[in-house]
């Protein structure tokens, strides 16, 4: 299993994550982490802080000689902008001379007051920032390298900005990532890529925000990632898990779990055939985005994350209370994005991505990415031995689904 922990606060001195469960002989380099918090960055939107915002990795512990050590990595992500912030966010004694009580509607101010006793909505603010996910970026970094020792590739767009909704059948496949960055909104849709920007300029000229759906799409994954046997080893219910923790995402589908809702049972499921010549199932088409009873199908796995509107604002039109003088006001405003859906889409494939090396480490284990590998073809070998188990005499099966020992990599 792969487990991860971050640590850190948005205008703190650094965020940090540790991930434990890596296998020994993973290649990473400090350049691979800064191109995916780089990604992070993109989208048209954005607030001024991600043009000059730059994000300083440093690997602490955990890789040698650009390879993993089977031991737990951390990493640090410095703050550029520590300098400014040294005095208000010191770890020393002190207090503050500007608290924030005017908490914002639809953020963690209020309720993180109340839950710790704050008189200062920066406590609270501070760690529900956004900016923590760049400690999960990083880990998800690592978590695609391992899943592309085995043939998995993990990426994301954005479908839906606002009122626009790119074209159902426009998705990208795994070559197509330098493509989809390259869009101002991380749309493969070309058309409603233009219409997400002019709905973007139209927002940002009333002060006002949006949200969207970012789809991850991951190609590769064998059959059998999850379980059907206990209800927190289901594939679905860890995604779920993962993309709602991402912050402002406030629902999650799976395939098409929502349209399926309104269907009949013969119009929902995904119709199972024989490949002869490849000597394998398939399906007809992927409702279910690629998982059954809580595991993968073997077909592609699809996850949607809908991130609602931002809820700070470049007008003051929110109303709160000051809950020192308990009297109505306007919401304070911290520095805000139009939208930050295309970077969500990137934090969201992370996650995923965290998701399926976690289960890939759980079935085919190995203290070393050699060893994983190894049980990997093993067991694609020993699949489709089973798979033809039907064409083919007993003993020849029985021959087939022998160990093989550890095969090269």
């Amino acid at each position: 299993m792969l487990r991860f922990l971050t640590a850190g606060e948005s205008h703190g001195k650094a965020v940090v994550v540790i991930v434990e469960g890596l296998p020994a002989g993973l290649p990473l380099a400090v350049e691979e982490i800064q191109g995916e918090l780089a990604r992070r960055r993109l989208g048209y939107g954005r607030g001024p802080r991600m043009r000059f915002e730059a994000d300083e990795v440093t690997l602490l512990a955990g890789v040698r000689h650009g390879k993993t050590l089977g031991s737990p990595l951390a990493v640090e992500i410095a703050n550029t902008e520590w300098p400014k912030w040294a005095e208000e966010m010191s770890p020393g004694a002190g207090a503050t001379s500007k608290p924030l009580t005017r908490p914002r509607p639809g953020h963690a101010d209020l309720a993180g007051m109340q839950k710790y006793g704050f008189d200062d909505a920066r406590n609270v603010l501070e760690r529900a920032s956004a900016r923590e996910t760049a400690a999960r970026v990083a880990a998800g970094c690592a978590a695609k390298a391992l899943l592309s020792e085995i043939g998995i590739a993990v990426l994301s767009h954005v479908i839906a900005l606002g009122e626009e909704v790119a074209c159902e059948t426009s998705r990208p496949l795994p070559h197509d990532i330098a493509r989809v960055d390259s869009s101002q909104v991380r749309c493969f849709d070309e058309d409603a890529s233009r219409r997400m920007v002019a709905c973007i300029k139209a927002a940002a000229k009333v002060g006002d925000s949006l949200g969207g759906v970012a789809e991850v799409l991951a190609y590769g994954v064998p059959p059998g990632l999850g379980s059907h046997v206990h209800w927190d080893r289901r594939l679905d219910g860890l995604f779920a898990q993962a993309l709602m923790s991402i912050q402002a995402v406030k629902a999650v589908e799976i395939g098409e779990g929502v349209a399926s809702a309104g269907l009949r049972g013969s119009a929902a499921h995904d119709a199972i055939g024989w490949d002869a010549g490849a000597g394998e199932y398939v399906r007809r088409t992927d409702r279910a985005g690629g998982i059954e009873g809580g595991m993968s199908t073997g077909s592609l796995v699809v996850a949607r994350a809908f991130m609602k509107p931002l809820a700070t604002l470049n007008r003051p039109v929110l109303e709160t209370v000051d809950t020192r003088t308990k009297a109505s006001a306007v919401s304070f405003k911290e520095r805000t994005d139009v939208t930050a859906v295309p970077a969500m889409g990137v934090v969201a494939e992370s996650m995923a991505a965290l998701v399926l090396a976690s289960e890939a480490l759980r079935k085919f284990g190995g203290d070393s990415v050699i060893e994983m590998v190894a049980n990997y073809r093993a067991f694609a070998e020993r699949l489709k031995a089973s798979d033809r188990s039907s064409d083919v005499g007993d003993t020849e099966v029985a021959s087939a689904l022998q160990p093989r020992g550890t095969l090269a990599r």
